[in-house]
């Protein structure tokens, strides 16, 4: 029998501690959690319950004060500041509840910064800037800045900026927190549609049953440690 595929991302006995003595705090006890490429994560949780912490590692963002974080089968605790850095810019996303877009540039302008931090050319920055924005329906409005956009427009604005550089895992914290409920379906619609069409990994911080119900699964927190994992049925494919 065939053995199971290495998941994407592997945490192993992850701990986080922030200050020291007796006003250290331990915000995550020894996290074991495993994401398989490909899947829509919806990570739910009290206030500090680690959901936060454990995504600030994830996205490289913060390292463990203990414990392993593979990627690829890379041990990511071992990196320095600079290697983060770089490994955000190749392999990650990041989508925000506040859209983070800069207030007097285009659409297209802002979705082509991360490539401009990457030293790409001109003309390929605006052909895959524009690629991004055709994938978020937002190729028609590439002119326009966020005061002239809505709320949703602007996050789909902030999801073609994150997938522009083809990034193997998307991480999203609160994406409709800012949006009205109708607002909130269209985006929630649009990452399952980048996570099926595209195959990018999909991680979402969320406090929204409804929205972690268009997740695949669903890893709950609780105390510094994971409650419980949920897989999910989504309309059109089967529980994993």
């Amino acid at each position: 029998m065939a053995s199971e595929a290495r998941p994407l991302i592997q945490l192993r006995g992850v701990t986080k501690t922030f200050g020291q003595g007796p006003a250290a705090f331990q915000a995550l006890k020894g996290v074991d959690l495993d994401i398989a490429q490909g899947d829509f994560v919806a990570v739910m949780g009290p206030s500090g319950s680690g959901k936060s912490t454990t995504m600030n590692i994830l996205g490289c963002l913060d390292i463990p004060t203990a414990g392993s974080f593979t990627f690829r089968g890379f041990h990511v605790e071992t990196l320095d500041r600079d290697q983060r850095a770089l490994m955000r810019r190749r392999y990650l996303g990041f989508v925000f509840q506040g859209f983070n877009l800069l207030a007097r540039t285009s659409a297209l302008e802002n979705v082509e910064l991360p490539l401009l931090y990457r030293g790409e050319e001109k003309g390929e920055r605006r052909r895959l800037a524009m690629a991004a924005l055709e994938k978020v329906g937002l190729d028609k409005w590439w002119d326009h800045t966020p005061a002239e956009l809505s709320g949703g427009q602007q996050q789909r604005v902030a999801i073609a900026r994150a997938i522009v550089t083809s990034p193997d895992v998307l991480l999203a914290d609160e994406p409709t927190g800012n949006l009205d409920s109708e607002r909130s379906v269209e985006i929630m619609e649009l990452l399952t549609d980048l996570n099926r069409v595209s195959g990018i990994t999909v991680l979402m911080v969320t406090h929204e049953p409804d929205m972690a119900a268009f997740a695949r699964t669903v890893i709950h927190f609780k105390d510094g440690l994971v409650d419980r994992i949920e897989a999910q049925h989504r309309q059109g494919e089967a529980v994993q």
